[in-house]
This record gives structure tokens, C-alpha cells and sequence, in this order.
């Protein structure tokens, strides 16, 4: 599950998805994406599209990633209430349910999946688009540990 609800000056951006580790096991995807893709096309049809992602994350997306910038302001107020939350508790909702329903898997299984969520974790720890900003705010030490030690940890 990967939430990302953030508020800049010039405006909201929203990013939900249930992100898969490995994309090319049908097995691993196809039963989530189908009980995924009428919750996206639910809530997509209500939102501006948030613009192309850049080719190199593409992989760690599913087919139902909800991404969107919407504007500050009463029109966005009113689309994080009667889209963005219900939308985000949606995908949690759906997000725990797999949880609940969840079988054990082999050794071999688990350690795929593992090394799937490792690369995730490395490309995001590299790329984070707030590195920036959080330096200005916080120092470059902080920044760094921020990003390595509790948003991408693993």
C-alpha cells in the first residue's frame, strides 16, 4: 500500500496505489488487480490527471495508480472530501482486506518479494522528490537520515 497526500505551495498531489514488488508473476498481480481496478476507475473518473511519471518509476506502479494535482483552495477542498478520503480509504480498506486473507509463502517466494521491495526502497531512496525541499528546511544530516532511516528504511 503507498499513500502520499501532500500539500505544496502551488498546490495538492495525490498518490495511491497498492505497488507491486514483482509485476511479471500474473500470479502475484492479476487476483489484486481485479479486485483494484473498479476502485481506480471509481474514483479516476472524479480527478484531473496528476501528468506523466517518469519512465524509470513506471515499474513500481500498478495499473490502478491514482495520481493527481488538484488546486488549493475551496475546489480542492471540496474534491479532498468527497474524493481524495474516500478514495484513500478504499485503497486502505482493500489494502487490509488482502492483509486479512494473506497466505504464508515459501522461502523462495519470500525472499523474491523481498528483493523486489529492496529495489523499490533503493530507487525511492534515491529519487525522493522531497530531498530538496527538506533539505532547505532541515540540513542535508537530518534529510539524509529522514529519508534512509524512517520513510525507506528496509
Amino acid at each position: 500500500f503507498g499513500a502520499d497526500l501532500v500539500t505544496l505551495p502551488n498546490g495538492h498531489l495525490l498518490a495511491l496505489d497498492l505497488q507491486p514488488v514483482d509485476k511479471a508473476d500474473p500470479n502475484h498481480t492479476e487476483p489484486v488487480w481485479e479486485r483494484l481496478m473498479p476502485v481506480f476507475e471509481r474514483w479516476q473518473a472524479e480527478l484531473p490527471d496528476g501528468g506523466p511519471i517518469p519512465e524509470e518509476a513506471q515499474p513500481y506502479f500498478s495499473p490502478a495508480f491514482l495520481w493527481t494535482r488538484i488546486p488549493l483552495g475551496e475546489e480542492g477542498d471540496a474534491l479532498i472530501e468527497r474524493v481524495i478520503r474516500p478514495a484513500f480509504e478504499d485503497y486502505l480498506g482493500l489494502y487490509l482486506s488482502l492483509v486479512e486473507t494473506a497466505e504464508p509463502v515459501n522461502e523462495e517466494r519470500s525472499n523474491l518479494l523481498l528483493r523486489g521491495q529492496k529495489r523499490y526502497v533503493a530507487y525511492r531512496a534515491e529519487k525522493d522528490p522531497a530531498r530538496g525541499m527538506l533539505t532547505r528546511f532541515y540540513g542535508n544530516e537530518w534529510t539524509e537520515s529522514y529519508i534512509h532511516d524512517v520513510l525507506f528504511d528496509l
